[in-house]
């Protein structure tokens, strides 16, 4: 980490020092003096700059300063070539879906609307079933099926489905968006 890098993650510290110091500072000014002859104690900010010349040394747990000085690590996902790297379990990756609604008059009946043309899709291709996904960005409602890693599957699937549904074949189209893969 470099020396501003450094500094920049330490602006955390020194605040958080302040206030633990202030309370002590505040008492300090406050003690009145054992005679009136005496002048008062220095506050203790002022003790510090005096006996350091300006110069504070912190001390910090060697683990501590090491998280500190770490560089966070990339929550990226690797990807070699066209597909994402996954772990075993469930993977949310960057994909293809086909958007078979998408709508926003009527609103009273949107909602109804766009899961009634998922049900219809999954009764005629029951291997969708689990990949129809209806949701709302107001003020339209949206039904995409499918979680296709790549453009050509999505677009060999969008075939089917057009042939499938000519009534709302226009309607239909590939989108890019996040896909859930379970590997």
């Amino acid at each position: 980490m470099t020396k501003s890098g450094l500094i920049s993650s330490l602006r955390y510290i020194f605040p958080a020092l302040m206030l633990m110091l202030m309370p002590m500072a505040a008492t300090a000014q406050t003690e009145a003096p054992a005679d009136s002859d005496s002048v008062a104690a220095p506050n203790v900010i002022q003790r510090i700059i005096d006996s350091s010349d300006g110069n504070v040394e912190i001390l910090i747990d060697d683990d501590l300063m090491e998280k500190i000085l770490t560089p966070p690590t990339s929550h990226k996902k690797a990807s070699t070539g066209s597909r994402n790297t996954m772990k075993p379990g469930i993977n949310k990756v960057s994909g293809y879906r086909i958007q078979v609604f998408s709508d926003g008059r009527n609103q009273h009946s949107l909602e109804s609307r766009a899961r009634a043309r998922g049900n219809a899709i999954t009764a005629r291709f029951p291997k969708y079933r689990g990949q129809v996904y209806t949701f709302s960005s107001a003020p339209n409602w949206y039904t995409r099926v499918g979680n296709f890693q790549t453009a050509s599957e999505a677009s060999e699937a969008l075939v089917e489905l057009r042939r499938s549904f000519p009534s709302f074949a226009d309607e239909m189209r590939v989108v890019k968006c996040q896909i859930i893969v379970v590997k």
